[in-house]
């Protein structure tokens, strides 16, 4: 049976033997790169199910590489960082990375986290298309059941964040980081407004649907399977 194969990008040799080793203990096949310059060329030749991908590279950031690759491929992507706090705000919405882990970190996690992301992404394929939802970015249009909404900047922004990563539960936090330009001067509240308005416009349109989800105490996602 031909194991799910694992695209690794660290320029640290010690770094990426350790994610090797804990990466093939569980079953996995590595391919490892030091710089970010072939990773497009690998995702061409061969199929991949997920990327590991050091955001300090010696040749460009990281985010370069994630920017460019989701660009031609929807192969999932787990960030390695240093600085958890730069990778907060763009994880998700502006590149599609799935998940990060900081260093220092335990190869035993990282696998864990792996083996997570694989699943909700069933094993790198792409998520089949919503009959509910299309997203047009070119126009920065949403329709629902065939019907154009009339969104916010941010009503907009906040439902992208949802469409992307169904069944992902996002924090009130990561979605003030997310969608707003001054996460710092908003309050938890105004998601929950935000949401309430959304709500309100798909009812609208289905009143019989609920396509978001609430987790009390944590935040919001949209339900899977519409």
């Amino acid at each position: 049976m031909d194991k799910p194969t694992i695209l690794v990008v660290e320029d640290e040799p010690a770094i990426a033997d350790t994610i090797q080793y804990a990466l093939e203990s569980e079953g996995f096949r590595c391919l490892r790169l030091e710089v970010g310059a072939g990773v497009i060329e690998v995702l061409d030749r061969q199929p991949v199910a997920l990327v590991v991908l050091d955001i300090g590279l010696p040749d460009m950031s990281g985010i370069e590489v994630c920017r460019r690759l989701r660009q031609r491929h929807d192969v999932p992507v787990i960030f390695l960082t240093a600085r958890s706090g730069e990778v907060d705000r763009v994880v998700g919405l502006e590149l599609g990375a799935d998940d990060y882990v900081t260093k220092p970190f335990s190869p035993r996690e990282l696998a864990a986290r792996v083996k997570a992301v694989l699943r909700r992404a069933g094993r790198g394929s792409s998520p089949p298309p919503s009959a509910a939802f299309a997203l047009d970015e070119e126009r920065r249009q949403i329709s629902y059941f065939g019907k154009p909404l009339d969104l916010s900047r941010y009503e907009y922004r906040l439902l992208c964040v949802l469409l992307k990563r169904p069944g992902r539960v996002y924090t009130r936090e990561q979605l003030l980081e997310l969608v707003w330009d001054e996460p710092e001067a908003s309050l938890d509240r105004t998601v929950d407004a935000h949401v309430k308005n959304l709500r309100a416009k798909l009812r609208d349109i289905r009143p019989d649907v609920d396509p978001i989800a609430t987790h009390r105490g944590t935040g919001y996602s949209l339900k899977e399977g519409l």
